[in-house]
């Protein structure tokens, strides 16, 4: 019994000392400031004003938002975007109405209103902004969408 006793005990020391290895390879975007200190945050990025939508990089990706949002309010009583993107509103405003599949909830049931887990807009959708990655990546777009 002490065999295995022991056995386990260096078996998670290994562990350990391995994940703190790991840890001070890992480099975070705050730089080296610790993480009870202050940052000062990035300068906001310019919207991109009056251009194209960027076009997406897989299968349902959610699209990007092509004008600004500053101060558009999402709460439980208000969503500005369905201001302009309801399915009554769409046309009037020359916008990108919701898709029905903001109309199904988590049970597959279609609703008459947009569902609860689709109404926060900005939990998928951001503004398109002229940015370069956060980090260096060799992503490539899906095959079906790369000639576009």
């Amino acid at each position: 019994m002490k065999l295995k006793s022991a056995t386990i005990t260096i078996l998670t020391l290994t562990l350990v000392m391995s994940g703190a290895n790991a840890a001070e390879s890992i480099r975070s975007l705050r730089g080296a400031v610790a993480i009870d200190q202050e940052v000062n945050a990035d300068d906001m990025k310019k919207v991109q004003a009056e251009t194209a939508p960027i076009q997406r990089n897989y299968v349902q990706q959610p699209p990007l938002i092509p004008h600004s949002i500053r101060n558009y309010t999402i709460s439980l009583n208000n969503n500005k975007c369905m201001d302009c993107h309801s399915w009554q509103n769409y046309q009037d405003f020359e916008a990108t109405k919701v898709s029905q599949t903001h109309f199904t909830d988590s049970q597959g049931v279609d609703l008459a209103d947009v569902s609860p887990r689709r109404y926060f807009c900005t939990q998928c959708h951001i503004t398109q902004v002229d940015a370069q990655p956060l980090v260096e990546n060799d992503f490539v777009k899906v095959r079906a969408l790369s000639r576009y």
